[in-house]
């Protein structure tokens, strides 16, 4: 493994970390990930820091919550003067490429959802082939992108396939130009796929033709069981989503194993949120639950080899540290999180025993999760425009041991009381970690 490595982050969309083999999945859905992560490392407690796509990118992006980045909403931009990951890895030397949704560009009154994304607006991306709101310009099948000189770019054939195509082509542009100057040049490339995403303007879920009957048989997950939700319909596509995701990791590896890439390039898999299938509110996240909060993290290369499975709390707020870490670049002090390099490399001491999640869009609320507990607390007044509260209240307790899938809100119980007070310092903590300002929490 070469000391600048290539590194490859790839990210699905609304994905459940229980739909892959490696969490607990019974049907083949995931063999190409399931294999990464036996080589790799699994890490079994990855949970998001915002549950909506806009700012969990932004966070990935900056290394920031997104309250202190300013997109705490979706149709926020991240700002043009960001300390980008992105800015940091071409600094030093890296070739840094995006491929697919980005989510990041357009605002209310400066749309680029169907248009071209400005070069000063991709968070700087050198090498580009993405939309910003892919869920626009897409379906399932067929839909278009922009490429770095602002050309419109048609696909055909199942988006997920296409999308992949693009990080394919440019891991074969990038290996000829290498040739062709006699110079290795290492690479960072983000894909950004949409699936399992729904489909926003046909309401459903919309998996590869024979999704439905390959995956029919699937066992309920523990948190939807006797809900109501929409999943009864979706989840036979959502997982045949999902499975056209791993089948492209597989192609993706198959192209650095053929180009001599693979042994010098570190690969992560994750996603920005889960779904809770509109069982925890009238839509699929923007919720404290784990349905919406748990996503699935695995890191294959360098320090990662070696079939490791870590067992404590980490969240995409630790990512930004980690990629820059696994280049060997310095990490800011202004990043929030930590670098995952840590966990298996013996310097695990003193890793938070918590993860922490700011929520907003339907709510305006604040979570902290540690290995027995949930805690939430959100405003009593929700204001779209606005990334704080003055005031919030208790609104979820969950003991997590003896109900891991979240039915029974203990946050009314008296018996919970020190339980409850003793959360609530470590979510302040959180708060005041994060810059927010000082808030009254009422007690119930």
């Amino acid at each position: 493994m070469s000391d600048r490595p290539n590194i490859i982050f790839c990210f699905s969309d609304q994905q459940r970390w229980d739909t892959l083999g490696c969490y607990g999945q019974k049907l083949p859905v995931t063999p190409n990930l399931d294999r990464l992560a036996a080589e790799g490392t699994l890490f079994e407690n990855a949970f998001t820091c915002q549950p909506v796509c806009g700012p969990a990118r932004a966070c990935i992006q900056s290394g920031l919550y997104a309250t202190q980045i300013g997109v705490f909403t979706n149709h926020r931009i991240l700002p043009e003067d960001a300390d980008t990951i992105a800015k940091r890895f071409n600094h030093a030397g890296y070739q840094t490429a995006y491929c697919g949704k980005w989510h990041l560009a357009s605002t209310v009154g400066s749309n680029y959802r169907t248009i071209a994304v400005p070069e000063a607006r991709r968070g700087g991306f050198k090498d580009w082939v993405a939309a910003d709101a892919l869920e626009w310009t897409s379906h399932g099948y067929n839909g278009y992108v922009f490429d770095g000189d602002m050309n419109r770019r048609d696909f055909y054939g199942y988006r997920a396939d296409c999308i992949n195509n693009y990080a394919i082509d440019f891991l074969h542009r990038h290996k000829a130009k290498e040739e062709e100057t006699g110079e290795r040049q290492p690479f960072f490339l983000f894909i950004s796929q949409l699936e399992p995403h729904h489909q926003n303007d046909h309401g459903v879920y919309e998996g590869p033709d024979g999704s439905k009957e390959r995956f029919k048989d699937y066992e309920v997950p523990g948190d939807l069981v006797g809900t109501k939700g929409d999943w009864r319909e979706n989840y036979p596509d959502y997982l045949g989503q999902c499975h056209d995701l791993d089948e492209n990791v597989g192609r993706l590896m198959d192209t650095l194993e053929a180009m001599g890439m693979k042994d010098d390039t570190i690969f992560f898999y994750s996603s920005d949120h889960g779904s809770h299938f509109k069982t925890r509110n009238a839509e699929y996240k923007r919720s404290c639950e784990d349905a919406s909060l748990h996503v699935p993290l695995i890191a294959w290369g360098g320090d990662f080899m070696g079939g490791h499975k870590v067992s404590q709390l980490v969240s995409l707020i630790d990512v930004a540290p980690t990629l820059l870490d696994c280049a060997g670049l310095e990490i800011p002090d202004a990043f929030m999180g930590n670098s995952m390099r840590r966990l298996v490399t013996g310097k695990e001491e003193g890793w938070p025993e918590s993860v922490f999640a700011q929520i907003s869009e339907v709510q305006t609320a604040r979570t902290v999760r540690t290995k027995d507990w949930k805690y939430a607390i959100k405003a009593p007044v929700f204001d779209s425009k606005q990334a704080y509260s003055d005031v919030y209240e208790e609104d979820k307790l969950y003991d997590l041991r003896n109900d891991p899938h979240e039915r029974t809100n203990l946050v009314d119980d008296p018996a919970y009381a020190d339980v409850r007070a003793e959360l609530r310092k470590l979510v302040v903590s959180y708060m005041e970690k994060a810059h927010e300002p000082k808030a009254e929490i009422i007690v119930k």
